[in-house]
């Protein structure tokens, strides 16, 4: 349905961007004894991003600090700031960025780490007023409880998210989809939400939009065949009828599938990200790697596209899109002082 709109408006990922912003791995009951070479795939990813923006990094400590900087080859475009966090999701725990003209503004949303599954998250959950703080920015916040995950926009007029999160008892007991709708196109500023369905294997965040269904440009979408039921193309063309436009479809592959203590892992190519002068799209060493990168290539002529191997980060149950969060151009965007600079 179309709903009341915000004057703020969430842009598309492949909008320009300030800075993309992360939180340094620390839980090692997330990653156990991968922690450092996850720490060691984020910092290559960082590497590759900074080329084109500034890098923001939230981190509980001097030593961590002092860490994100070597791994990254003390690259003058990354700083480190001290806010302590639970675990590492930044597109979950962070804000929503979005545009009110030229003037960067946040959209900050409750927090309780998937449907209260991995206590505790007490840190997270206070880490997005904050962040818009270090910035500076004004932040509206929400009564929705959800994840930045969830949420996938076109930058025009289309918002994608799933009932499976955002209508789950575990987050928002009692919403309807039509009291969504109008919070989320109040919030967010796009008029049109989309409502698809998927089911990832391995998957812990209840059915997280950025490991189904992306936007590629305003009108294109992609996703995995395996998503394109005739309930989701038909909401496509429902969404798509709405924004007097023809959604085109493009097919990503299915990722090689990985087990780890004898479950799936919820690996996805769906979970790549758009940065100013790159894609990061995560690999599982399988044969879909090279095809997902040709798709992408094909897609995306202006950005360089990055391999991760996202082997060992994938036991943390996400990829390279679950741990970045970016922070769209604006006039009034300044870049934070590192916090622990000498």
């Amino acid at each position: 349905m179309k709903s009341e709109v915000s004057k703020c408006v969430f842009p598309a990922e492949w909008d320009p961007h300030a800075a993309t912003w992360f939180t340094w791995p620390t839980n090692y009951d997330t990653w156990t004894d991968v922690l450092d070479s996850v720490r060691r795939m984020l910092a290559q990813a960082m590497v590759a991003i900074a080329h084109g923006e500034v890098i923001l990094v939230n981190v509980s400590s001097r030593e961590e600090s002092k860490q994100v900087h070597e791994y990254t080859g003390h690259h003058p475009n990354v700083r480190t700031l001290d806010l302590p966090s639970n675990d590492s999701w930044c597109r979950d725990h962070g804000p929503t960025f979005v545009l009110d003209g030229t003037m960067l503004q946040a959209v900050t949303w409750n927090y309780n780490a998937w449907g209260n599954k991995y206590p505790p998250f007490d840190l997270d959950d206070a880490l997005g007023p904050v962040m818009a703080a270090r910035l500076g920015i004004q932040a509206s916040q929400s009564d929705l409880t959800l994840e930045g995950g969830a949420l996938e926009s076109n930058g025009a007029n289309i918002l994608l998210t799933t009932a499976s999160c955002v209508l789950n008892a575990n987050r928002n007991p009692g919403l309807s989809r039509d009291q969504a709708d109008r919070e989320l196109s109040k919030q967010l500023g796009l008029p049109i939400v989309g409502w698809l369905s998927g089911d990832l294997d391995g998957d812990d965040t209840d059915g997280h939009i950025d490991n189904l269904v992306r936007f590629a440009s305003e009108k294109m979408i992609l996703m995995p065949k395996s998503i394109a039921t005739k309930q989701n193309l038909d909401e496509i063309d429902r969404i798509g009828a709405l924004a007097n436009a023809k959604l085109e479809i493009r097919y990503l592959p299915e990722a090689a599938s990985l087990n780890y203590q004898g479950g799936r892992l919820p690996s996805s190519h769906m979970n790549f990200y758009i940065a100013n002068t790159c894609v990061i799209l995560p690999c599982y060493g399988g044969a879909s790697d090279d095809e997902a990168a040709e798709i992408l290539t094909d897609l995306f002529p202006q950005r360089k596209i990055v391999r991760l191997d996202c082997r060992d980060v994938i036991r943390g149950m996400g990829a390279i899109h679950c741990l970045t969060q970016q922070v769209p151009m604006s006039s009034n965007f300044v870049i934070p002082k590192d916090d622990f600079e000498e």
